[in-house]
């Protein structure tokens, strides 16, 4: 996977958008961090330039199960190591696995929305269709 594919893998999702989240962060490598929203709240970042992982959210009762498994997964960079795991690309998780965690994050990420912005994000689905 690259990263223009893990980009449109992320924007098809309903309701997804994407930013250049840190621009203004000191250190070089954060500043090229595009991060996926939902509703305003982040599933999934990775560094447009390096393309070397992917952070995304993850069920804390799988995260230490998968980072058992596969050398490519660790805890999440710079992030609540409980809830977030960082995926390295070219390491052991196959494309499937990782398509399969980015939609579960971004279920995880659905799941803690607000009633009215669940329904928000219903009518942005009603009216694109």
């Amino acid at each position: 996977m690259n990263a223009e594919s893990l980009r449109e893998y992320c924007l098809s999702f309903d309701g997804v958008t994407d930013k250049m989240a840190f621009t203004h962060a000191t250190s070089v490598y954060d500043r090229n961090l595009l991060a996926f929203y939902v509703k305003e709240k982040w599933f999934c970042f990775f560094n447009v330039d390096v393309f070397d992982f992917c952070t995304l959210k993850c069920d804390p009762a799988e995260s230490p199960l998968l980072q058992e498994k596969y050398e490519g997964i660790s805890p999440g960079y710079h992030m609540n190591k409980k809830h977030w795991i960082s995926i390295q690309f070219n390491k052991d998780v196959p494309d499937a696995v990782l398509k399969d965690l980015l939609k579960k994050s971004y279920d995880l990420v659905v799941a803690t929305l607000t009633k009215t912005e669940k329904q928000d994000l219903e009518e942005d689905v009603h009216e694109n269709q």
